[in-house]
Order: structure tokens, then C-alpha cells, then sequence
């Protein structure tokens, strides 16, 4: 479902003139939450979005959903900046950010793991390398269930 609300939603987000980082979906007795994480296109900073953004997507996701009917239940939409501890999902997202520390979590473990946190320092064709504890990473997109900037030393140096 959260890729189908992604194909869905992006489109009518940046029609707006904001890109959509993020999305949630969360399911519990009685309705579910969907989150949308929203910012600016090509923004570095979580400073960029105001309560009236927020409003202004709300409303047209409101009205996409309603047509769609996608979520049968009922369901909490919130939208929100993506915060100093922005999610990153794409490449792009990543390469914006290359310099900056992350918390990066697999699918599937990979030598006894599925997290780490480290120096973001390249993207390379489908995969992003980390430097770890003095070693270097390297994770393909796909692999890859959640990753966070890490707020102290989430912004890229120039």
C-alpha cells in the first residue's frame, strides 16, 4: 500500500511546488495514521515549510484520497517538515546530503546486522557508502528499510 500511496500522492505534491520526502502508513484497531513528510525541492534544512504549507497539502491529499478511496477505514492524516532527523529514501535524497552522519537500517541483516551509523560518503550508481567505525559500507537502495540524517550532524559542509 505505501507504494501504491507514493505513485499517488507525489505527483499531486509537487504539483503544489513541494517535494514529498516521506511517507507513512500505520494501521491500528479503530483507523490508522497516514504521514506525509513534505519540504521544499532541493531544501537542506527543516526550516523551509510552514504551518500553511502543511494546510495547503493537506487539503489536496484530502481530496485524492476521498476520490481514490484507497484506505478503507478511517484514518489520521498528518502532514508535517521532515524535521532535522529528515527520513532519506531516494538516491537524490541521499547525494544531497553526502558529508552528513546517518542512521541507516536493512531489510535483511548483512554480517550480523541490519543498522548502522556513520559518515555518508558517496552514492555510487544504485548503492550508498557509508564509512562505519573506520570501515566503508556500501548498501543498495533496495536494501534499505529506513535511514535518517543524524540531527547533530545531519547538514552537508560545503
Amino acid at each position: 500500500m505505501r507504494e501504491a500511496l507514493l505513485r499517488l500522492l507525489s505527483g499531486e505534491v509537487e504539483a503544489l511546488g513541494y517535494e514529498l520526502i516521506e511517507l507513512e502508513v500505520q494501521s491500528h484497531r479503530g483507523g490508522g495514521l497516514l504521514r506525509l513528510y513534505i519540504d521544499r525541492p532541493g531544501s537542506m534544512g527543516p526550516d523551509g515549510i510552514t504551518v500553511e504549507d502543511c494546510a495547503a497539502v493537506s487539503r489536496r491529499v484530502s481530496t485524492v484520497m476521498d476520490a481514490a478511496d484507497t484506505i478503507k477505514n478511517e484514518y489520521t492524516l498528518e502532514v508535517s517538515s521532515p524535521g532535522f532527523d529528515r527520513p532519506l529514501r531516494t538516491l537524490e535524497h541521499f547525494d544531497r546530503f553526502v558529508g552528513g552522519r546517518v542512521h541507516v537500517e536493512s531489510v535483511l541483516p548483512r554480517d550480523g546486522r541490519r543498522r548502522w551509523t556513520g559518515q555518508l560518503m558517496a552514492v555510487e550508481g544504485q548503492n550508498i557508502v557509508l564509512e562505519v567505525d573506520g570501515q566503508r559500507v556500501d548498501l543498495e537502495l533496495s536494501a534499505i528499510k529506513t535511514a535518517r540524517l543524524v540531527p547533530e550532524f545531519g547538514m552537508r559542509r560545503e
